[in-house]
């Protein structure tokens, strides 16, 4: 077998990014996207992406975590775009599918402003939120994130009895200033620590945001810098809600086996 493939990254959040508009990728095939993924014995990524047509829309995306399971990747998604458009698919702005529905984006120079799905409510518990932007996140407030147990604490919550159906990404944040914050996510489906997370710190900005009455917020993570925009609502609401960062082309290859 013989795939051609790109890799991407933003914020540090990487991926084998395919152009399948083919669709001779085998999807269903999880143990090579396991294999792809690996950073042993494969390409090594945080998770892999198909770009395939669809009907009504300029692209699909079709997302896998490491592990071989699917969701939605908000860091992912403005990789996608990028690559979309280094294809041709599109130019400055488009409509692409993903697996939690339709989403809108702009790309200029790099940086990529992606509409995230409207969010109808966050639950709290002491200092501890959740919030579901397309995939489920626990946030958690902590003093110094830098040192914080991230690996550790994010895997017994992620493994807690609170979830365990279907998981979550867990998200450690603490304040940098009144309208910046410091994230750290656990994220399920790779089951360590990753230098970004798209949805997360989505979420972590909402939950910054309803605090604090505000409607943009700047992200620090170890891998780069993001902001979220959105429109807050009183009754724990959002809307209108948009992730903006950079999402760069690293190198592109063949994989053989």
């Amino acid at each position: 077998m013989t795939l051609s493939f790109y890799k991407y990254q933003g914020t540090g959040n990487d991926f084998v990014m395919i152009d399948d508009r083919s669709e001779s990728f085998p999807e269903g095939d999880l143990s090579l996207v396991r294999q792809l993924c690996d950073r042993k014995f494969g390409i090594g990524a945080d998770g892999l992406i198909l770009i395939r047509n669809k009907e009504g829309f300029d692209f699909e995306m079709i997302y896998f975590n490491a592990d071989g399971s699917q969701s939605m990747c908000g860091n992912g998604a403005r990789c996608a775009v990028s690559f979309s458009k280094f294809l041709g698919i599109i130019e400055r702005q488009t409509s692409f599918m993903a697996i939690d529905g339709e989403h809108k984006a702009e790309i200029n120079d790099g940086l990529v402003s992606l509409g995230m799905g409207n969010v109808s409510s966050l639950t709290n518990s002491g200092k501890d939120f959740f919030v579901n932007t397309g995939s489920p996140h626990h946030v958690r407030f902590v003093e110094n994130v830098e040192k914080y147990p991230v690996v550790a604490t994010g895997a017994e919550i992620r493994y807690s009895k609170a979830y365990e159906q279907q998981g979550t990404n867990v998200n450690f944040v603490t304040p940098i200033s009144d309208d910046q914050i410091y994230v750290r996510t656990y994220e399920r489906g790779v089951e360590n620590e990753t230098l970004s997370c798209g949805t997360g710190v989505t979420a972590c900005a909402l939950v910054y945001g309803y605090q604090n009455d505000l409607n943009k917020v700047n992200i620090k993570t170890p891998g780069g810098n993001l902001m979220v925009q959105f429109v807050n609502s009183s009754d724990g609401s959002f809307k209108n809600i948009v992730l903006i960062g950079p999402a760069e082309q690293v190198f592109q290859g063949v994989w053989r086996k």
